[in-house]
């Protein structure tokens, strides 16, 4: 009782900003001050070793020209992708780096053989792989450039900065002084610690708290050394039994002036400078996944995920570079008039960087998806609202916010609890007092279509009473501290264990604990939440678990830290396959996790962290989240409202505004902020949010068809312009709107006040509101009216938008409802879109048992029919019962449609706004997934 009492005064506690002083600089880091600015040795590629081996790419060996340094294996690898694969190893590891081979998919891939080039000179060798697709190497000193229809893309090590620190012994090296004689060790004078609060420091038996003590990083030694052999930080020490690990390597991007990418930092789209006279950033992007309690914005620091790519785009070319390193990196970012430069160091690891050559912008995505994996189609009703608060308090609770949306007819489709749903912070567990009947709570929702989700996160109370500790400990599942033992941080629990997610058994056995016959309570209708795996240890070093902890196979943190969350995720959601059934029958899962790296989207969705109630933390959300987008993670969000503090109703309808054309939209808020479910603002705020909510279960169609071709092809649901316009220079630097897809342009409001919108509209097509169907013309800027009631969203001219206009309750209540297609003309009087369609839950469409179906406007015909190469024999019952053509010239003489199932034809009922110059076509009654054409005759 004296813990909860202590931590509930605590956390009624607000703190301004972020704790830098948790958090490690480049400077206080050994590597990163050892080789941010460092001359490297030059390294070389010995000519004789230069060996090809087919399919199996070509083998190099490298030296230094410090003598005494081991030797280097260069690996080149090619696929038929067109992404050619850089690696570099110790030829002789007397210690062989740890590598993640659940990461990249390579037994998905295909590699080809490259042709060596004739007529290069003595100095260099050439490899063509594809089409005008190259891989030159220099010899000395050593470069690698990709070579798209020969000019030069991305050059690596062209500023000499590759280094490769070795492994070694510490023999003759004197240990860590030992403490002052008569000074104490204890930092904490004798009193009893009885927890520890979210910034690690304790809190005491008597009530009191550790003050804070900024000790900062130990002071860099001179010489080679700094570093070397352990570290010290913010009163933890870092051990390093093997000595130094670390990685560099220099990447460039010749002619370019925008780099994007290295998601996730609360920054803008386009990478800013980290070095140089007229940097924007003194200190290099950080990727690191920690728990940043109340992040700032406008900041290169570490956040909650990290996804090491950078993109390079240009009026002619994009292309990317994704370096394969799970280990803590620090990323600097150069631009002169020559073009734009990364500089990738990591801790440990090998070098394993693969180029993307595009050209454009889709072709690189698709590419890193390949490597990576796609977006895994979520089930429909994730892409509807989530409601969330941490927490909702009983079940009496949940019963009355479900009651209130009912009453309101307000559509949602998850109700979240989070940690205080526990019986004591124990996971797959409830608190029998406050939720005594899970599943008749369960059960109430899911009749009107709902779900639910709780939180499940990776810290495990340690407590022998507790089945799943008892269980994980006995079967030896923990993670270990360096002397071997099970280890024991603390988060939400107190004292707790963390699972060995980087082994398969554990995450089988944690994919098991989902059964229903385990997680007492549960039913097929409750999803899942990962929560504070980046892992946050609230007295660990930087809030996380010390480096030198290992995993099951010895293997230390330092080596697979970013991979946890991740691997959390993926254990999770294949828990929730597992429980549902066998084969395709199975139920696709949800699971929002908070940490991320490459290849997440296999395994559900992330958001954005804890944000705040400001408008500021709305504005930071779009960069935010088109970079995450561009890291192949595309099922995104950021906490509608923001999750600290309190939010006024214009913050709250311009938050749901934005948060409902974003692939992930769900309200949260901390339990310290007052209670703000629509209803709470009063009239006529709950008005214009059930409105902005109703508009985006309208396009709950076309973002599942979004979602469908994000898990084809990795196109981000959610894009920047460039992505659709990418020899728009005005576009290149824009992140405060975005596309859905290629057919909507939305560019909120962020600022407080704010009633008009300037929106840059691109291409030279017409685009039309949304809501108005007024037309405009682009390339250009325009200005819109936006009242709070109104945000600003055009429809590209050409495009084809399926939309259920029906009001229901949940998605589930949708499936059976009919189609609106609302077709945008282009200049040419043209427009074309699709529709996928399948049961929305299960992976029968693995089966083929899906729909994806083209609308196509032409010549005054409107076709539907399958789409290129997707015919199936799947069929839904689904009509079209509307048809709005907008930005028609005039009204017709006739409209005769003929179908399949009727190849007859017969006449349609139209109306005709001529102010609007939008005509309606009504009730076509042909179904979705047959065939048809109407005739439309001037």
């Amino acid at each position: 009782r004296l813990l909860a009492a202590a931590i509930a005064l605590l956390a009624t506690a607000q703190v301004a900003a972020v704790d830098r002083s948790k958090f490690r600089t480049c400077k206080d880091t050994g590597f990163c001050r050892r080789h941010r600015d460092a001359a490297e040795p030059k390294f070389s590629v010995l000519p004789t070793s230069v060996q090809a081996h087919g399919v199996e790419g070509v083998t190099a060996i490298l030296q230094s020209d410090n003598m005494n340094a081991p030797p280097m294996k260069l690996t080149a690898k090619f696929y038929d992708s067109g992404v050619a694969r850089v690696q570099v190893r110790e030829a002789n590891p007397a210690h062989p780096r740890w590598e993640a081979s659940d990461i990249v998919l390579d037994d998905q891939l295909t590699l080809v053989e490259p042709k060596q080039v004739e007529g290069v000179g003595e100095g260099a060798v050439h490899y063509e792989y594809a089409d005008g697709r190259v891989l030159a190497i220099t010899f000395s000193p050593f470069t690698a450039t990709l070579l798209v229809d020969g000019k030069a893309e991305v050059v690596l090590n062209a500023e000499n900065k590759f280094y490769f620190e070795y492994h070694r012994t510490r023999e003759g090296k004197p240990e860590l002084a030992a403490a002052e004689e008569g000074k104490s060790d204890d930092p904490h004078q004798g009193k009893k610690i009885v927890g520890y609060w979210e910034d690690g420091l304790a809190i005491y038996e008597d009530g009191s708290r550790e003050e804070k003590k900024v000790t900062g990083a130990e002071e860099p030694k001179d010489g080679d050394e700094d570093g070397f052999w352990e570290e010290s930080f913010g009163g933890h020490k870092d051990s390093k039994p093997l000595g130094p690990a670390s990685v560099g390597l220099d990447i460039s991007f010749p002619g370019s002036q925008h780099l994007y990418g290295l998601p996730e930092h609360a920054s803008s789209m386009k990478l800013q400078t980290t070095k140089g006279g007229k940097s924007h950033y003194n200190e290099p992007y950080r990727l690191y996944t920690l728990d940043v309690f109340e992040y700032e914005l406008d900041e290169p620091m570490a956040l909650y995920g990290g996804i090491p790519i950078v993109w390079s785009h240009t009026p002619a070319s994009t292309v990317g570079a994704f370096w394969f390193n799970p280990t803590e990196t620090f990323v600097d970012i150069e631009a002169d008039a020559t073009g734009s430069k990364s500089h990738f160091v990591s801790e440990s690891g090998i070098v394993d960087v693969m180029l993307m050559p595009g050209p454009k912008p889709a072709d690189v995505m698709r590419q890193f998806t390949q490597l990576v994996g796609t977006q895994e189609l979520p089930p429909m009703f994730s892409l509807g609202y989530h409601q969330c608060r941490w927490n909702y308090k009983d079940q009496k609770d949940v019963a009355q916010v479900h009651g209130m949306f009912e009453e309101l007819n307000f559509p949602y489709d998850v109700l979240w609890l989070d940690i205080e749903h526990t019986d004591g912070k124990r996971y797959f567990t409830w608190d029998k007092h406050m939720f005594p009947d899970p599943i008749a709570m369960q059960e109430a929702l899911s009749k009107h279509g709902r779900r639910m989700v709780t939180i499940v996160d990776p810290h495990l109370k340690r407590d022998n009473n507790y089945y799943i500790h008892k269980e994980a400990t006995d079967k030896g599942l923990y993670v270990k501290n360096k002397e071997g033992g099970d280890y024991d941080g603390w988060c939400w629990p107190g004292s707790s264990s963390y699972l060995d997610f980087t082994a398969p058994h554990v995450r089988q056995w944690w994919a098991e604990q989902f059964a229903l016959d385990k997680y007492i309570g549960s039913t097929l209708d409750l999803f899942t939440w990962n929560d504070m795996n980046e892992p946050s240890v609230f007295n660990g070093p930087e809030v996380s678990m010390p480096k030198d902890a290992k995993n099951l196979e010895g293997v230390e943190h330092r080596e697979w830290h970013n991979l946890y969350g991740m691997y959390q995720q993926r254990a999770t959601a294949e828990g929730q396959v597992m429980r549902s059934g066998e084969g395709t029958a199975a139920h696709r899962p949800f699971v929002l996790s908070r940490s991320f790296y490459a290849g997440s989207q296999r395994w559900g969705a992330m958001w954005t962290g804890d944000n705040a109630a400001e408008w500021s933390h709305l504005e930071i959300a779009s960069p935010m989240l088109l970079s995450i987008g561009l890291g192949g993670l595309t099922f995104a969000g950021a906490d509608v409202g923001g999750f600290f503090g309190n939010t006024e109703s214009e913050l709250m309808v311009r938050w749901m505004q934005a948060g409902s054309y974003t692939p992930f939209f769900r309200g949260h808020a901390h339990h310290d902020s007052k209670r703000r479910e629509p209803w709470t603002f009063g009239e006529p705020t709950t008005t214009q949010i059930r409105n902005v909510v109703m508009a985006r279960y309208a396009l709950l169609p076309y973002w599942y068809t979004l979602f469908h071709h994000a898990s084809v092809s990795g196109m981000p649901t959610m894009r920047p312009l460039f992505f659709e316009y990418p020899t728009d220079e005005a576009t290149f630097a824009m992140d405060d709107q975005w596309m859905v897809g290629s057919d909507i342009v939305v560019k909120p409001v962020t600022s407080h006040g704010v009633t008009k919108t300037d929106i840059y509209l691109p291409g030279d097509q017409p685009w039309y509101d949304v809501e108005t169907y007024e037309p405009f013309s682009g390339p250009r800027k325009v200005t819109l009216p936006t009242p709070l009631d109104k945000v600003a969203a055009l429809q590209r001219g050409g495009s084809v938008i399926p939309r259920k206009m029906r009001l229901r309750r949940s998605s589930k209540l949708m499936i059976q409802d009919p189609y609106t297609l609302f077709v945008a003309l282009d200049n040419e009087g043209s427009a074309k879109g699709d529709l996928y369609i399948d049961d929305e839950t299960t992976y029968s469409f693995q089966d083929g048992k899906y729909a994806l179906r083209t609308f196509e406007l032409s010549g005054g015909v409107l076709t539907g029919k399958a789409a290129e190469g997707s015919a199936t024999t799947f069929t839904a019952a689904n009509q079209v019962e509307r048809i709005v053509l907008i930005g028609a010239a005039k009204a017709p003489s006739s409209i005769k449609v003929t179908s399949a199932a009727n190849p007859a034809a017969r006449d349609l009922s139209f109306e005709y706004d001529a102010k609007k110059k939008v005509l309606t076509i009504r009730k076509p009654d042909v179904v979705a997934t047959a065939d048809f054409t109407i005739t439309i005759k001037e």
